[in-house]
C-alpha cells in the first residue's frame, strides 16, 4: 500500500484555500456593485418598473439554481460522444461537469444568495415607494406583505427549478454550455480582431 504523498495535500489545501479566498473577494464585489445599481434603478422607477426589477432579479436567482443543480445531477457520457462528433457546447458542458463542485458554489451560492439579499433590499424600496404613494392605516403589513411575496416567489420557483433541473439535466447543462461556447467564440473572435 502507497503513502499518500504529502505535497499533493497541500497543493489541494492551498488551492482550495486560493478558491474560497477568490469566491468571497468576487461575492463581496459583486453583491455590492449589483446591489447599488439596482438600488438606484429603483428608486427612480415607477411602481411597475420596481416590480418588474424585482422579479427578473427573483428570475436570475431560480436560473442560476437550476444550472447550478443540473450540473451536480448531469451525467458525463453523452457528452462525450456529442464532443467525438464536434456538438457545439460538448468540450464546454464536459468542463462544467468536471468542475460541477466550483460551478455549482458559484451558481446556486454566489449568485442565488447576491440575488436573494438584493431581492430583499428591492422589495424594501418597493414597500418605501408603496407607502410614498399610497396611504395605508397598517405600513408594516405592506413591508411584510413584499417581504412573504419575495420569499415565496424565490423559494417555490426554486422548488419547482430544482424538479426540472435533476429532470432535464442534461438538456440544461448543455444550454448552459452552449451559451458559454457562443461568448467564448465571441471573445476570441474580437481578440484575433486586435
Amino acid at each position: 500500500m502507497s503513502k499518500p504523498d504529502p505535497s499533493q495535500g497541500k497543493k489541494e489545501r492551498n488551492k482550495t484555500i486560493r478558491w474560497v479566498v477568490t469566491i468571497f473577494l468576487v461575492t463581496i464585489f459583486v453583491s455590492a456593485v449589483i446591489s447599488m445599481v439596482s438600488e438606484e434603478i429603483i428608486q427612480k422607477s415607477g411602481l411597475l418598473v420596481s416590480f418588474l426589477i424585482l422579479l427578473v432579479i427573483v428570475l436570475i436567482g431560480i436560473i442560476f439554481d437550476i444550472v447550478g443543480v443540473a450540473v451536480t445531477s448531469a451525467d458525463e457520457s453523452p457528452f462525450h460522444s456529442m464532443a467525438a462528433r464536434k456538438v457545439p457546447g460538448a468540450q464546454q458542458a464536459i468542463h462544467l461537469l468536471r468542475n460541477a463542485e466550483r460551478v455549482s458554489s458559484i451558481c446556486n451560492d454566489v449568485v442565488g444568495d447576491i440575488c436573494g439579499v438584493i431581492s430583499g433590499s428591492a422589495a424594501a424600496t418597493i414597500s418605501a415607494q408603496l407607502l410614498a404613494k399610497f396611504n395605508f392605516s397598517w405600513p408594516t403589513l405592506i413591508a411584510l406583505l413584499m417581504s412573504a411575496l419575495v420569499s415565496g416567489l424565490t423559494v417555490g420557483g426554486k422548488a419547482i427549478g430544482k424538479t426540472f433541473a435533476v429532470n432535464s439535466s442534461t438538456k440544461i447543462v448543455h444550454f448552459a454550455a452552449k451559451v458559454i461556447a457562443f461568448f467564448s467564440g465571441k471573445k476570441a473572435l474580437s481578440n484575433s480582431k486586435k
